[in-house]
């Protein structure tokens, strides 16, 4: 069993979205439904595993990195999913993550 916290989109206090680099968003089944508890991975570069959450009852999943290029990666029993971003320096940016068979 995995022991990455649960995550929502409310950020917490004390983040300075000047200096930060946050990715965030929702993980989504093909009809738009959110899917509780996928657990998605953030991805660096060359595909080397960098960090897990499970996304909330919501769908909803955050990460903190740095600017460059990641795959978020969904993983659930409704699918799987993923995503690749470049984020070019601090602030929110949000990536949605829609999984399939």
């Amino acid at each position: 069993m995995c022991g990455a916290p649960k995550q929502g989109q409310k950020l917490p206090a004390g983040v300075d979205v000047e200096k930060e680099t946050v990715l965030l968003g929702t993980v989504s089944d093909a009809a738009g439904a959110p899917v509780a508890g996928a657990f998605v991975r953030l991805l660096d570069s060359t595909g080397e595993f960098t960090a897990e959450v499970v996304a909330s009852a919501t769908g909803d999943f955050r990460f903190f990195a740095a600017p460059g290029t990641w795959t978020l990666r969904a993983l659930s029993s409704v699918g799987n999913g993923n995503v690749t971003v470049s984020p070019d320096g601090p602030g929110v940016h949000e990536h949605n993550i829609t999984v399939a068979k």
